[in-house]
């Protein structure tokens, strides 16, 4: 059985939305896109680019933001080796959808039995990038395995949260930490089992 991992970068108050542009997604007003860009630096570039080395992965992908992927990277690809060459699957209500992007694999219909099946193969993990109302519905499901966040040092207030409507009592344990020397903390938590409650100090 293969795990899937969910990769995001977020705020201290827990948006996700646009981190790496204005044009990513504008959606409900939201004018803080780009977010993250100040923040970057070689450190936070090292550590990225091995948390999203594809050589032991594929990536699972929400529609919009195999959208954006789709127009991006098959034109800037220097310096992300398998990018373009992973197999990537898609999840969208529209079973007519055509995926032009090379290995891209259409879901449709019930997705989280269709993410059960695939975690349940053989096979290199599965890795979400952005995705974000994928991943409420993962979350729902109890589908993650892993949360590897990059927590920037700012709060934004209206924006789309990473856990929104889908979240359900769950618990994590902290596997790794690192932080930047512009205070963007990358931690890594694997599912723990179920959410325990009880006196302080007991």
């Amino acid at each position: 059985m293969r795990k899937l991992i969910v990769i995001e970068f977020i705020t201290l108050d827990g948006v996700m939305q646009a981190s790496g542009g204005p044009g990513e997604d504008a959606s409900e007003g939201f004018k803080y896109g780009g977010w993250m860009g100040s923040y970057m630096d070689d450190f936070s570039g090292k550590v990225m680019r091995e948390q999203m080395s594809l050589n032991q992965s594929e990536l699972l992908l929400g529609r919009k933001t195999y959208d954006i992927f789709a127009g991006y990277w098959p034109h800037h690809a220097a310096g992300w080796p398998g990018i373009n060459e992973v197999k990537k699957y898609v999840v969208s209500h529209d079973s007519s959808l055509k995926l032009d992007w090379e290995n891209s694999v259409l879901l449709s219909g019930n997705v989280a039995e269709k993410v059960k099946k695939l975690k349940s193969e053989d096979g290199l993990d599965l890795r979400v990038w952005g995705s974000g109302n994928l991943i409420q519905t993962l979350l729902k499901n109890d589908l993650v395995d892993e949360l590897w966040l990059k927590i920037f040092p700012i709060t934004l207030g209206p924006g789309k949260r990473l856990f929104a409507e889908g979240t359900i009592p769950a618990a994590f344990e902290l596997t790794d930490s690192k932080v930047s020397p512009l205070g963007v903390i990358f931690v890594k938590y694997k599912r723990a089992g179920e959410v325990k409650t009880g006196t302080l100090g007991a």
